[in-house]
């Protein structure tokens, strides 16, 4: 049995521990097994940690169940990703509320160099159908290298997954339950055919209950995951909204599609757009535009052209941002051993070349 893989499963089943106390615990234990070997006492010295916390975290009898989720991970499969693995995705490392853990089924590259959310309401109609499709399709045409993800609801998001798989893009769905379930049932065989290229993630082990809140907490993920979310159709109130609303506080673009005045599923987004909560799109060459992507088959000509009068240091950069997509200032510092410092103003003089685009977060892509 994994026994370091256990104790990170425990910590993250702690009831009343969330992700940013859990953080705490292992910054200053050292390790999640450490965190339930302390004393009661060497807990309390924890910020966020009282007596109550520490007395909890000592008298719980979460271990066993941690072994039993992990026997049940080991049997069926599932990938876990713990906040200090390297194959935690790094778009949601840099959320301050990020899960702890998040289970995983599927075949998906959540670093990839485009992720987009398309979310929206569960009563989508032909209008928002037909945007979600041909972006998808659109998304294709122009070969993007891209991920597209939803939360396999009803409406707008499957739609999301199902044009995703008509046209070939890998597509992940955010659940609110763990793996041994799928919420609608209805939806079953479109989840099967995304594990191939895509696949299922979750923040909850098996045996979760089904609870509205939880639909909720996932959003975090679907907006999290992505570069930017979309939201196609939404009323005045609902998740999709919500989603929107976390994009924001992350520091990540959120689009909208406007709608009709007065249809009931375009009043969120035009509300949305009316109070700056999103930018307004109509198709794909205005998504382009805000995201300063270049199309596909242009992309390699385009960037090769780059690298004619860079120093070894900037190339090497230069280099590391072809190979990996987007990263955050210091991933590239540890990949180059090069201090921050240093890689700053590297970063600084590339943006003046024109070769590199900083996004917010201190994250940094080609142009």
């Amino acid at each position: 049995m994994n026994n370091d893989l256990k104790y990170k499963l425990a910590l993250s089943m702690l009831p009343g521990i969330g992700g940013i106390l859990a953080r705490n615990l292992v910054a200053y234990i050292g390790s999640p097994e450490g965190v339930f070997s302390q004393s009661a006492k060497a807990l309390t010295k924890v910020p966020g940690i009282g007596q109550l916390y520490a007395k909890q975290i000592k008298n719980s009898n979460i271990l066993p169940k941690a072994e039993k989720e992990l026997e049940y991970i080991e049997r069926n499969g599932i990938g876990v990703h713990f906040y200090t693995d390297a194959t935690y995705p790094r778009r949601l490392k840099n959320c301050v509320d990020a899960p702890l853990i998040i289970y995983t089924r599927g075949n998906m590259n959540l670093d990839t160099e485009r992720i987009i959310s398309i979310v929206g309401t569960r009563n989508a109609t032909a209008y928002g159908k037909s945007l979600v499709e041909t972006l998808c399709s659109e998304f294709a045409a122009r070969n993007y290298k891209i991920v597209i993800v939803s939360g396999l609801a009803y409406g707008i998001d499957i739609q999301a997954h199902r044009s995703a798989l008509k046209h070939n893009l890998p597509t992940v769905g955010v659940v609110a339950h763990g793996h041994d379930i799928l919420y609608p049932a209805i939806h079953k065989d479109t989840a099967r055919k995304m594990l191939e290229t895509g696949g299922i993630i979750t923040d909850f082990p098996s045996g979760s209950k089904i609870d509205p809140s939880n639909f909720l907490k996932r959003n975090r993920i679907i907006a999290g995951l992505a570069d930017a979310t979309i939201v196609v159709e939404s009323a005045k109130k609902g998740g999709a909204l919500v989603t929107a609303d976390i994009a924001s506080s992350y520091n990540r673009d959120v689009f909208a599609f406007p709608g009709r005045s007065g249809d009931p599923y375009s009043k969120g987004c035009n509300q949305l757009i009316r109070r700056n909560g999103a930018t307004l799109i109509e198709d794909i060459d205005d998504l382009e535009y805000f995201m300063g992507w270049e199309k596909g088959d242009k992309a390699d000509a385009v960037q090769s052209s780059l690298f004619v009068d860079l120093n070894p240091e900037e190339q090497k950069v230069a280099d590391l941002l072809k190979e990996k997509g987007e990263l955050f200032i210091d991933q590239i510092s540890a990949e180059l051993q090069l201090p921050v410092s240093r890689v700053s103003a590297m970063m600084l003089n590339l943006e003046f070349k024109n070769v590199l685009t900083a996004l917010p977060g201190k994250m940094y892509k080609l142009r």
